[in-house]
């Protein structure tokens, strides 16, 4: 990793130029350059990474007109969801992600981007207007996960997310999902269930954490990067087994690099994605969709071997 004392004299004595060059040269930000491609681990560090693009960064550069809607109608408002109208491409839809916030205090008041109930009430609730006047959906997913303190479940957040996932599967207008940092088990699929799943190359999608996982197989988190590996929760693998369409690509060094680059790359998978549902009926979208997520986690029941009689 680079030296932060190194980095602050940096500051002090070079050019914005040369300090932007040695921090792409750092561990951090040069993930993706050769001498290959990085693998499980260095792609969870950089959908982690603290500079990367969130979703308030991809609504004000690529949609206009937003407008924030806020609270469920039922206990208040989440700020680890923003939902609101706005305009792609002068067509008017509805954008809904998650928000982890930049400084301290905006990550405390996002709660780090993981949702209480209220905020997946909200997002169903935004998605309900966009049914109601034939909008478009685009969700941005970036979570470590649901929130799991005791007031998010006394509020009921299994039956939010669960009532989330049977609503978007009868929305009856294109919805386009895309993964732009940490995808986090039920947390991130409660906004996740659409037509289109996009993800960008350096993000991750899993049911649960590296560390979580690690801390359950083998009771120690250390053994994250291998959890990594095995969990296969990269874009690339994703898109093997099915359970995503398309990737959509990011500039060297990763998103967090060149935000205007990668803003572009997202624009035009989004533009794509939209336009591929849009082509065909509302009655074969909800089929396909439907059919999308049923497949999921298929499985072979094998008999168990006989045993050999003894004579």
């Amino acid at each position: 990793m680079a030296d932060p004392k190194k980095e602050d004299e940096a500051a002090e004595g070079y050019s914005m130029e040369e300090i932007h060059r040695r921090l792409q040269e750092s561990e951090a930000a040069n993930l993706t350059s050769e001498p290959g491609p990085p693998g499980a681990w260095e792609r969870v560090k950089l959908a982690r990474h603290p500079n990367r693009p969130y979703t308030q960064d991809y609504i004000d550069a690529i949609f206009t007109d937003f407008v924030e809607i806020h609270g469920d109608r039922r206990f208040g408002d989440d700020p680890a969801i923003v939902a609101g109208f706005a305009r792609f491409n002068d067509r008017p839809c509805v954008v809904i992600g998650h928000q982890k916030g930049r400084t301290t205090k905006q990550r405390q008041e996002r709660n780090f981007g993981m949702p209480k109930p209220e905020g997946y009430r909200k997002a169903l609730r935004v998605m309900k207007f966009a049914e109601k006047f034939g909008c478009p959906v685009f969700t941005f997913i970036d979570t470590p996960g649901a929130y799991p303190g005791i007031d998010a479940e006394e509020r009921g957040q299994a039956e939010a997310i669960a009532f989330n996932l049977r609503e978007m599967a009868k929305l009856r207008v294109p919805v386009i999902v895309t993964v732009t940092g940490e995808g986090g088990s039920g947390g991130a699929l409660a906004i996740g269930l659409g037509d289109q799943v996009l993800m960008l190359e350096n993000s991750i999608y899993s049911v649960i954490s590296p560390e979580g996982c690690a801390s359950i197989l083998w009771r120690d988190a250390a053994y994250a990067e291998q959890a990594a590996r095995a969990l296969r929760l990269t874009a690339r693998d994703l898109l093997q087994f099915g359970l995503i369409d398309y990737i959509i690509p990011e500039p060297k060094g990763g998103a967090h690099a060149d935000h205007q680059a990668a803003t572009e790359f997202l624009r035009k998978g989004l533009f794509e994605a939209l336009s591929s549902v849009s082509s065909i009926s509302e009655e074969e979208r909800l089929l396909r969709r439907y059919e999308k997520f049923r497949k999921m986690g298929e499985f072979e029941d094998r008999a168990p071997h006989s045993r050999k009689q003894a004579h």
